[in-house]
């Protein structure tokens, strides 16, 4: 099981830009209106409504790793590798880091409510009731706190080497249910991403050394006439010298 090959991990990562843009929301959409007489109690309750509750909620039910909280990918599609990632999910340390982020937000929500009269022009909702302005902010903080969770998760299995990840039973389709909070409608269906492994080298085969090969025919054929002219050379000599020897004798 490789979790680099499982194309919504990757997609999951989009919320490190989406975050700071729905933060900048709660800023538009807090700025509609001034805050009440009890300033610090509406910050409490729109916190522990839009966050705390979100993470109570996912301490028992993890969100769902092919869950994109609009699109999913249907139960019954689901293939042994996601299952097996579902079952990665239980962990205690993501668990406290989720539960470490829905806490962070309410010192932020804090400071965000104090500084938004700032782009109060900007605002959508501007002349708004305050109470709009919370009701509004109540599921943008419920949004950041599910993307921060399926962060965290998919940083979790994308930067560990597949070799050292726990093995784990794969969840059954009743588990995934039972145990994972899995929001979206199922029409989500992509394929695995491919890896790239190393391939060995092959080794170049050797070149045939030219010297041990026989040699050509028509090399053989004009080899043997220059080597039968030149044994008729050799054996006319002999001739040429009585012929010779006879025209001296005559002379004398």
């Amino acid at each position: 099981m490789n979790p680099r090959s499982e194309p919504l991990l990757w997609l999951q990562l989009v919320a490190l830009g989406a975050v700071p843009l729905e933060l900048l929301g709660l800023v538009l959409v807090l700025a509609g209106a001034d805050p009440g007489p009890l300033p610090g109690l509406e910050r409490m309750l729109a916190w522990a409504i839009g966050a705390l509750g979100p993470a109570i909620l996912l301490w028992q039910r993890p969100a769902d790793v092919c869950s994109l909280l609009v699109i999913q990918v249907p139960i019954k599609a689901r293939s042994g590798a996601q299952l097996s990632l579902a079952a990665l999910q239980s962990s205690l340390v993501l668990k406290l880091l989720m539960a470490a982020g829905a806490a962070a937000l309410l010192p932020l929500f804090w400071w965000i409510d104090q500084h938004a009269a700032l782009a109060t022009p900007l605002s959508p909702l501007a002349a708004s009731p305050r109470f709009v302005g919370l009701l509004v902010a109540c599921p943008l903080l419920a949004v950041i706190t599910w993307q921060w969770q399926q962060l965290i998760q998919a940083s979790a299995l994308l930067t560990r080497n597949p070799a050292t990840l726990p093995e784990r039973p794969s969840l059954s389709l009743q588990q995934l249910v039972s145990q994972r909070m899995s929001l979206g409608l199922p029409l989500l269906l992509l394929n695995p991403l491919l890896t790239t492994q190393p391939v060995a080298r092959q080794a170049a085969p050797a070149k045939p050394v030219i010297d041990d090969l026989p040699a050509a025919p028509e090399a053989e054929a004009l080899v043997q006439p220059e080597a039968s002219s030149v044994a008729d050379a050799v054996a006319i000599q002999p001739d040429e010298t009585a012929e010779q020897a006879e025209r001296t004798d005559l002379d004398q």
